[in-house]
């Protein structure tokens, strides 16, 4: 029976196979190691927290051996696991906490003053802490009763649908929903992935991301674990560490998001590391600019870009290393068993070239938001074709390319205009560090683009960038403003949050020294 505990299925094959390398402090567990630490965990909720098959339990921690160790635990008790973001604060982690219904919260100690400001918030049966004696489960005093001493079978079985875990999305627009994992989505993307992107026993990959996202658990560890492999975790990201890391480890393979790609790209080590072992790296997460798949091209690096969502198992395309420098820029085609389309707003599928929202439909898709229907609804049809909200748009051979956030479109004079294809034109231009653009109303053209823009030390005028963008981009895609900003808004994940930069912007008008007037073709066409 297709189930999520591919740990367990591995450490059956391979137990004396090295799974795992923790880089702070230099340990080594092998598959055999981490499935019996993961086995004693499950062991624990079931027996002393006193939970059962559905009872969801939160996990609040950095990057370590143990949040393994809790997501195979909820693997093989049947439990539900509940990664929270570290950044959150207690008022938003209290939300989360409400919504899932979770009886138990397992927590890192350097997370301590975050759960203590959670705990009057919120009304939870138990708590644990990593970091405590045998991580000694915390019972506050309003806890009715005794502990539960007995349970099943710690290897009930858990059926493709049963629920594995609640990934709760970044919230860029509005309050976070819970993403509903079964175990098939689980096990799909994890065997899927290997087939596909053609992963093998003998590669290493560092995860440098966050665990509690569903990008660190899908990508990779779950498919190397399911291959065999090993996984080099790191406690967080530092560009130089990271590049020693990948260096003495012999690193194989390796995700980020563009973000993360430009600030390794940018640090000294990147020179020098040798990295030579390297099969390839991925950019996943958010559009990449090409100039950064040229830079590691530059490098003698395989260079590909994949694309994923939460809700669909995070890995839905590949492509070979052929097509990563032939198709640069796309990011491939549909994995196996993984059907996408392109449609336009009615859900009739558009031409090849045309852009349009991207629908995917497979084993992998999530099976919806929890407590909430209507969202569900409105992502997931009848059909089983997510609707994933990405603009995107697909060539003769079957090569998609994402252009960005379908909500982020602008209708500038009737004419779509994709903010992506913009930033990946601004982030050319050697004086600009980071840019994102927003659509703002506009009486005469409906919408227009507004560019904020992170300079590279001397900031450029408006009009240079104008200059600069006017051959590259129709008059009608050029920016009506550049505002400069010292950073973007992000989510953890790297993402930039456009709805506080446009509610900015209109908040304080548009009354800004930055503006470039009468540059801006509106609806007409170059």
């Amino acid at each position: 029976m297709l189930h999520g505990d591919v740990l367990g299925e591995r450490a059956r094959l391979s137990p004396d196979r090295i799974a795992l390398v923790f880089v702070p402090t230099g340990e080594r567990f092998t598959y055999r190691q981490l499935d019996e630490r993961a086995r004693a965990r499950a062991v624990q909720w079931l027996q002393v927290l006193g939970l059962g098959k559905g009872d969801r339990i939160g996990l609040l921690a950095h990057n370590r051996p143990e949040f393994i160790e809790c997501f195979f635990a909820a693997a093989k008790s049947g439990t539900m696991l509940v990664p929270l973001g570290t950044r959150l604060t207690a008022q938003e982690l209290a939300h989360i906490v409400r919504d899932s219904g979770m009886k138990a919260l397992v927590y890192d100690a350097a997370l301590a003053d975050t759960v203590a400001a959670l705990r009057p918030l919120v009304a939870l049966d138990r708590y644990v802490s990593l970091d405590g004696p045998d991580s000694a489960v915390e019972v506050p005093s309003r806890a009715p009763g005794a502990l539960a001493t007995s349970c099943g079978p710690l290897d009930a079985p858990c059926g493709p649908n049963d629920l594995l875990c609640l990934l709760y999305t970044s919230g860029t627009t509005g309050k976070p929903k819970g993403v509903m994992v079964p175990h098939r989505m689980v096990a799909w993307n994890a065997y899927n992935t290997v087939i596909a992107w053609q992963l093998r026993d003998d590669d290493v990959s560092p995860i440098f991301t966050p665990l509690y996202h569903a990008g660190g658990l899908g990508a990779f560890l779950l498919p190397i674990f399911a291959i065999g492999g090993t996984i080099v975790l790191h406690a967080g990201f530092d560009a130089a560490e990271i590049w020693r890391t990948m260096e003495r480890e012999r690193c194989t393979v390796a995700l980020g998001v563009p973000t993360i790609w430009k600030l390794l790209m940018e640090a000294p080590e990147f020179a020098t590391a040798d990295l030579s072992a390297v099969r390839w790296l991925i950019s996943g997460g958010a559009p990449l600019p090409l100039y950064i798949i040229e830079a590691y091209q530059a490098r003698g690096l395989v260079f590909r870009q994949g694309y994923g969502l939460t809700e669909v198992g995070v890995n839905c395309f590949a492509m070979s290393n052929e097509d990563s420098v032939r198709k640069k820029g796309s990011i491939g085609r549909p994995l196996p068993y993984t059907r996408a389309k392109v449609v336009d707003a009615e859900g009739r599928e558009v031409p090849d070239g045309e852009v349009g929202e991207l629908w995917l439909r497979g084993p992998h898709v999530c099976a919806g938001y929890w407590n909430n229907p209507e969202a569900t609804a409105a992502a997931l049809d009848a059909d089983g074709w997510f609707h994933t909200g990405d603009s995107a748009r697909r060539d003769a051979e079957g090569f998609f390319y994402i252009a960005g956030r379908t909500k982020d479109m602008l209708i500038s004079g009737g004419v779509n205009v994709y903010p992506a294809e913009i930033e990946g034109e601004l982030l050319l231009h050697s004086q600009v560090e980071d840019a994102a653009v927003v659509g703002v109303p506009h009486e005469t053209w409906g919408e227009v683009g507004v560019a904020f823009v992170v300079p590279r030390g001397v900031p450029p005028s408006s009009e240079e960038l104008q200059a600069f963008l006017a051959p590259r981009l129709a008059r009608y895609k050029l920016p009506r403003e550049y505002v400069f900003v010292e950073a973007l808004p992000r989510t953890p994940y790297g993402k930039v949050v456009k709805g506080v930069l446009r509610d900015t912007y209109l908040q304080r008008g548009a009354a800004t020294p930055a503006r470039s007037e009468g540059s801006r073709g509106g609806g007409e066409k170059a």
